[in-house]
């Protein structure tokens, strides 16, 4: 991470000039799921876990209310007025940033301008949540430049709103919460109802986490993902219409309740439903068998998870599916399923250490003389969330 922040540094100086102003640095992980597949935005349960690779913002306060902002990794920089907010054209990466700065308006804060240069390491459009990475970077980087003293909670629920409200991505709070409150050698089993979460520990001695990016781009507000969230809301007001109960989520749908009333939705919202109810029991199961040390157990239902997300929520890929296939056709991995919102971005599989480079090897392989595409594969361990980083400070985060 070290590198990262002092490129981060210089571009600040290069971009916008030197200043006596003091610094602040903050950086945020990306993450994988490791089951609960579109769980989150139904209130369900999930089982993330932050990842080594980290988004990275250095800044410092400006005496007017412009914010200037550099990306090192794709050389573009933009300025806005805190007056002049809103969102102009197609999403791009800035908005992600800009809309933290709103929703910190709207909720009464004043951060003020600043100058802010971003780096870091978190693959972009890989499903390993960049957006997340960037949004609670970006709160956590002017909660300390303007000294607004935000509780943890506070910065997770900005940057969500900063997504879901400013840039309109109707996801749930699972990416923000996990690149918040992750730590190091942990899964975060997290209640997307009460917003309460569990630390599950995650024995890197007897698995590592292997992420291959398809090298398969989407792009969240114009794909399915959306169009997902409407399906499931369609399922809730058929069973509170159907039911004696009231119904304001799939997560107030029982098993009962499913299958006496599934023959009256459309096959669609049926699949969907289903795919919900069963994912939130597997995520519960898996977090039983992490606690227990029955890594394979935990790897069966991460296969489960995938052929669910294939079939019934279809949100996979040819490129997806090719990739589960071929790792969970090798001995040394555990189980595999896609991680992220789906059509496109990265698989996750859990892979006996000694196992690794061989899996490596073999998907790259095979992928690449399937599809042509040469995969972007890292191997990650369990990291750390959110934090500002003191000048000078070279802390252990797990990154590089």
């Amino acid at each position: 991470m070290s590198e990262h922040i002092r490129r981060a540094e210089q571009a600040l100086i290069d971009q916008f000039g030197d200043s006596d102003e003091e610094i602040g640095i903050a950086s945020a992980p990306g993450r994988v799921n490791l089951i609960g597949g579109h769980t989150d935005y139904n209130e369900g349960f999930v089982l993330p876990a932050a990842i080594d690779r980290r988004t990275v913002i250095v800044g410092r306060p400006r005496d007017d209310d412009v914010v200037n902002l550099y990306s090192l990794s794709l050389d573009e920089q933009r300025s806005i007025s805190l007056e002049d907010r809103d969102r102009d054209g197609e999403t791009n990466w800035s908005d992600y940033v800009i809309g933290v700065f709103d929703r910190l308006v709207e909720r009464g804060y004043e951060p003020g301008g600043m100058d802010l240069a971003i780096a870091g390491n978190v693959p972009i459009g890989a499903g390993v949540s960049s957006s997340a990475a960037l949004e609670v970077a970006a709160a956590t980087a002017i909660d300390s430049i303007a000294g607004l003293g935000l509780p943890k909670e506070e910065i997770a629920k900005t940057a969500w709103e900063a997504e879901t409200q400013f840039v309109g991505v109707g996801c749930g709070i699972m990416d923000q919460f996990a690149a918040t409150f992750s730590e190091a050698d942990s899964a975060l089993f997290l209640d997307c109802r009460s917003e309460t979460f569990d630390l599950v520990p995650v024995d890197s001695e007897r698995a590592r986490i292997l992420v291959v990016d398809t090298g398969v781009q989407h792009d969240l507000v114009e794909d399915g993902h959306n169009e997902r969230v409407r399906q499931c809301q369609e399922g809730v007001e058929a069973f509170d219409r159907l039911a004696d109960e009231s119904v304001s989520s799939l997560r107030d749908v029982s098993a009962e309740l499913f299958d006496e009333y599934a023959d009256d939705l459309p096959e669609t919202i049926r699949k969907r439903c289903r795919h919900v109810l069963a994912e939130n029991e597997r995520v519960k199961e898996a977090v039983e068998a992490l606690e227990s040390g029955d890594l394979e157990t935990v790897g069966a239902l991460m296969c489960a998870s995938h052929e669910s997300l294939r079939d019934d929520y279809e949100t996979s890929c040819d490129e997806l599916d090719l990739v589960v296939e071929l790792a969970t056709e090798h001995d040394g991995v555990l189980g595999a399923r896609m991680t992220g919102s789906g059509f496109g971005g990265s698989v996750v599989s859990l892979v006996d250490p000694d196992a690794v480079d061989d899996v490596e090897e073999t998907i790259r392989t095979a992928y690449r003389a399937e599809t042509g595409i040469d995969p972007e594969i890292y191997v990650c361990e369990p990291a750390a969330g959110a934090t500002e980083v003191p000048l000078e400070a070279d802390i252990d985060v797990r990154s590089d």
